[in-house]
């Protein structure tokens, strides 16, 4: 089975970096439920349950910021106010700090010698921001973003639990992000931008029991943009710029003003080739006062960009390799919707393997993920984002026209469940809670709302008929870059349809848009996406040839697809892959 992966389990690495695991095994794992007679399946007693797949035990690299020009050259013949603080200064020593999660499912703070580990939290946040101080107590805060649209506030100390303030309605944003005091009141604030390109400044207020006044509408067209970072103090006039990347790897520069009404200048291209990058990253402003850049090749390397002084950058510097081990960063400018980010396969004998993606465009070795042939006869899956803020995917399967959800100890959901195909993509609803969409013999596509449990969903809405004329349907997050999610669906001609998601629970999907061809039933018998495999933050498509051999078709956010990248051969050992 060596060429199903391109990479295998490293042995555990010595050094001072903090070592990091892409998954942890065991979070699904409920108890394991033997499944061995069509008789048993069919009552509604113990059901299989499905092991969470791990990945490799892995360093990520301790974060250093790129070298910077001294303060005191970028403010000669400027108008100098005040320098922003550094943002996240979390030991106090005056030198920026780092806050990650790995791929073990920890938060770190990366400090100037060593990296903390902060444990795990719950819920699992699909983004954070380390604003600065926010509530007038002496240290930095955090901000963390639910799938289920919650904003919740901590102490650095506090976090990643015990929020001291909660907010609800961000599923209204695709991107929340530092920007610092941009007000000219010393509070630092924070951005907002909505789906239609709306972007909203939140003034901060200094109280930790209501951080943040009534937004400001400071900007639209706004979402042109996939990346959208706060870089600091990048021309030397004290105030924190931003920064904007377009699909097409163009990089902006919008120049702070210090005018609450206005704060930011019309953009102004800085640069190109940054779509090179899976993510930019804005940690504001280092310790002498100056903003920078880190940018994740999709290879995992790391680079730093230092500012020039009049709002464009020095030349790379490579810093280290590794950076795929960064599931999570403060300051990532991508859209954090990742949709389920695993794969699973069932051979054809019933037993269920699971496959870590490495965030670089392939996967970790294979794990088991059920006993052996504890699927067999089963044949209708849906390997689904997670229905609550935990993050975890969870496996639903149909088996005797009974839905039951794998994760939970193979608990019932429904009887009479007469579908057969299913999908679970995230939210299509617009609600902040992952949903279900399944076809019927006839060809019906109903749309079950999610609930928030993973126990149960909401009455089904019928969305459409003729959907029997396709041969797949898939979907894990988002796949155009808008942060919604999205379905893809396969004609008989081998053509590829993208349904985009609207938000809207009464007509969640746009018309299609024809995204690729070539890819016949002949061709590639199976298509299947685990989510985000390169670390761009979307959805990619796989697609394994009547040869066994996986391709990778990357999405660019755009709405398309890269060209196919081989990721081995050996996948046509597993009858479906999901």
């Amino acid at each position: 089975m060596g060429g199903l992966v391109s990479e295998n389990k490293p042995a555990r690495p010595n050094g001072r970096r903090r070592l990091v695991a892409a998954c942890t095994a065991g979070i699904l794992s409920l108890g394991a439920f033997a499944l061995s007679t069509g008789a048993q399946a069919a009552e509604p007693g113990a059901r299989p349950t499905p092991q969470r797949p791990s990945a490799a035990a892995q360093q990520a690299p301790h974060l250093t910021a790129p070298k910077t020009v001294q303060k005191s050259k970028l403010t000669a013949n400027a108008a100098v106010q005040t320098p922003a603080p550094v943002r996240y200064d979390i030991d106090g020593d005056g030198v920026a700090d780092q806050l990650y999660r790995g791929g073990d499912y920890h938060w770190y703070n990366s400090l100037a010698t060593e990296d903390q580990d902060l444990g795990t939290s719950n819920p699992q946040f699909t983004d954070v921001v380390t604003p600065g101080n926010i509530d007038g107590v002496p240290g930095p805060d955090v901000l963390g973003l639910t799938a289920s649209g919650k904003l919740e506030a901590f102490s650095g100390s506090n976090f990643p639990n015990y929020p001291g303030w909660t907010s609800s309605g961000w599923t209204i944003y695709n991107k929340v992000f530092a920007v610092d005091d941009v007000t000219g009141d010393g509070i630092p604030d924070i951005a907002a931008r909505t789906f239609d390109g709306h972007l909203y400044l939140f003034p901060g207020t200094g109280n930790g029991s209501a951080p943040y006044k009534t937004r400001l509408l400071i900007g639209s067209g706004w979402a042109v943009y996939d990346q959208l970072a706060g870089a600091g103090d990048l021309d030397g006039d004290g105030i924190s710029d931003l920064v904007a990347r377009d699909t097409t790897g163009k990089l902006y520069f919008y120049k702070a003003t210090g005018n609450a009404s206005a704060p930011y200048k019309g953009k102004v291209l800085i640069g190109s080739g940054w779509n090179t990058y899976n993510e930019v990253i804005g940690l504001g402003n280092s310790e002498n006062g100056t903003g920078f850049l880190f940018a994740r090749a999709f290879n995992g390397d790391m680079y730093g960009y230092a500012p020039n002084g009049t709002g464009g950058f020095k030349a790379a510097q490579k810093m280290f390799t590794g950076g795929q081990f960064f599931d999570v960063m403060a300051g990532m400018g991508g859209v954090q919707n990742w949709g389920k980010k695993w794969l699973l396969g069932v051979d054809t004998a019933g037993t269920l393997w699971g496959y870590v993606p490495n965030n670089k465009g392939t996967f970790f070795s294979r794990d088991a993920a059920s006993d052996s042939k504890e699927f067999a006869g089963v044949t209708n899956f849906a390997l689904g984002v997670s229905p609550t803020d935990s993050g975890d995917p969870e496996l639903l399967f149909s088996y005797g026209n009974v839905l039951y959800n794998g994760s939970r100890g193979g608990v019932k959901i429904t009887a009479g469940w007469t579908y057969n195909m299913m999908v679970a993509p995230g939210d299509v609803s617009g609600d902040g809670k992952s949903d279900l969409l399944a076809r019927n013999s006839s060809g019906q596509l109903y749309l079950f709302p999610g609930t928030g449990t993973g126990t149960g969903y909401a009455a089904g809405k019928l969305l459409g008929a003729g959907w029997n004329t396709y041969s797949a349907v898939i979907g894990a997050g988002d796949i155009s870059g808008d942060g919604r999610a999205d379905i893809l669906a396969r004609a008989g001609d081998g053509s590829l349809y993208l349904y985009k998601g609207t938000g809207s629970a009464t007509a969640p999907f746009s018309a299609r848009v024809k995204v690729g061809a070539g890819f016949t039933p002949a061709a590639f018998p199976k298509l299947a996406t685990a989510g985000d495999i390169d670390g761009n933050g979307l959805a990619d498509l796989l697609a394994i040839s009547s040869g066994g051999t996986m391709y990778r078709f990357s999405s660019l956010g755009n709405g398309k697809f890269g060209a196919k990248t081989s990721l081995g051969n050996g996948w046509n050992t597993y009858s479906r892959l999901f």
